[in-house]
């Protein structure tokens, strides 16, 4: 079969998952790939059940013009359209990247549920990612290249062209008789992408006709070494006593450091991956190593990264997913305790009917405060009271946590502290309904 005919087949793998599918997705940036893509989808799936997503960067003077162009090929498709102009937020990895996080923020704000979102990346982005990733000094996932298919947001995203030439692309769109646009800023060489794409590339054909071959088996054998590496570090984990935490996850030191240096980092790579978060560079986990792992016992070592929080407490390293949200210190707030309450910095308190345990009833409104200094308590149980600030750290609170756990009042008494104990004189008795509450954290 040629190469052209089996391009005609490029969605027969993913037949049943479009079956299954509650959505369908398409990228459609109107640029050849996507339209061609667009194309075969309609041919093959009831339309009704496809909407296209077009993302407005608005950084050409032509992009109103582009948005028309492809709503316009929508409506003779029968296709659903929608549109979205975006705010670049250009950063130190500048324009190219900024552009891709937000096209990428906008599908995965749009997918559903096991929704499916379909992207027109072929051999040629591939030859081009796996380049641009070698001269940034990426490692074996970043050298495996774009996956055919992985998991975005609540749902997944399929590149089902990813086999599949440019070239091969070109001749079957225009033996359909397609249009499409032309994005001027691809002849742009101060973008890195189209630097390899006009010059690089280019060089590197003449010398090397078979190179596309040459680099996607490479490709493959990287996503084999990393696949390794990510097994490896699934039996480490499985050896460290990782234990669910609030906002995370936490682990051995004394387990990690009994391994070697190389399967520490490795580890701590994967370890992001495993719980869905984005793998750190090494630049980050030398950074780990060196500040938090390697770090004085009596020390509060951390490293804030994107989304993460590291850092060590009771001879463990804790993962935690980092939000930059800080609790209102002299805000109080009433609460019934019949209703889920959210909390200033996100997160959340609840409470729930149970015998003989949590606050005695006779507290059926709360006041919540946070640590002013000075606080007291004597816990239920306890001889005798002591200071808020060293109950909680005999109770093992985290120091990124102490400012943030809810302090519950009745009638300026304090009665309970977070979901980590009720104060003397408050605890329903045994036979008594109490109000157990529960304090949940997503991030720190």
């Amino acid at each position: 079969m040629s190469e052209l005919s089996a391009l005609n087949s490029a969605l027969i793998p993913w037949k049943q998952a479009i079956v299954n599918a509650p959505q369908i997705l398409v990228g459609l940036s109107g640029g050849m790939d996507s339209i061609l893509l667009l194309k075969l989808l309609s041919e093959q799936v009831d339309t009704k059940l496809i909407q296209a997503v077009h993302i407005n960067h608005g950084l050409s003077d032509n992009a109103d013009q582009w948005q028309q162009f492809t709503e316009d090929y929508c409506q003779q498709l029968g296709v659903e359209f929608y549109a979205e102009k975006v705010q670049l937020v250009v950063s130190g990895e500048g324009v190219e990247a900024a552009a891709r996080d937000a096209r990428y923020a906008v599908f995965e704000s749009r997918l559903k549920q096991h929704g499916l979102l379909f992207l027109a990346h072929h051999a040629d982005d591939q030859v081009e990612t796996v380049v641009y990733r070698l001269l940034r000094g990426s490692g074996s996932k970043g050298l495996a290249g774009m996956p055919e298919s992985r998991a975005l947001g609540l749902g997944q995203l399929i590149r089902p062209l990813l086999a599949y030439s440019k070239e091969s692309i070109y001749r079957e769109a225009v033996n359909r008789g397609l249009k499409w646009i032309e994005d001027e800023s691809n002849l742009d060489d101060r973008f890195d992408r189209n630097y390899i794409r006009n010059q690089v590339i280019p060089v590197i054909a003449k010398r090397w006709p078979q190179y596309p071959q040459a680099i996607m088996h490479s490709a493959g054998l990287s996503d084999q070494a990393n696949l390794l590496t990510k097994e490896l570090a699934l039996e480490d984990l499985a050896r460290l006593d990782e234990l669910k935490e609030r906002a995370g996850w936490s682990i051995s030191m004394d387990g990690l450091s009994g391994l070697s240096v190389l399967r520490q980092k490795n580890l701590l790579r994967h370890w992001s991956e495993i719980k869905e978060l984005p793998a750190p560079s090494s630049k980050i986990i030398n950074e780990i190593l060196s500040s938090v792992v390697a770090a004085r016992q009596d020390a509060s070592p951390e490293v804030i990264w994107q989304t993460q929080y590291w850092a060590r407490f009771q001879n463990r390293l804790y993962l935690l997913r980092y939000q930059n949200k800080t609790t209102q210190q002299d805000q109080s707030i009433h609460w019934n305790m019949q209703n889920s309450l959210v909390l200033t910095d996100d997160s959340r308190v609840d409470a729930r009917r149970a015998k003989g345990r949590g606050l005695a009833v006779s507290a059926e409104s709360v006041e919540i405060r946070y640590r002013q200094g000075g606080e007291r308590c004597k816990p239920q149980g306890r001889g005798r009271s002591s200071s808020l600030k060293k109950l909680l750290l005999e109770y093992q609170l985290p120091p990124w946590l102490r400012d943030r756990v809810p302090l519950f009042y009745v009638q300026d008494q304090l009665v309970a502290v977070g979901d980590l104990w009720v104060c003397e004189g408050w605890s329903a008795k045994p036979k008594e309904s109490g109000m157990e509450i529960h304090w949940q954290i997503d991030s720190v």
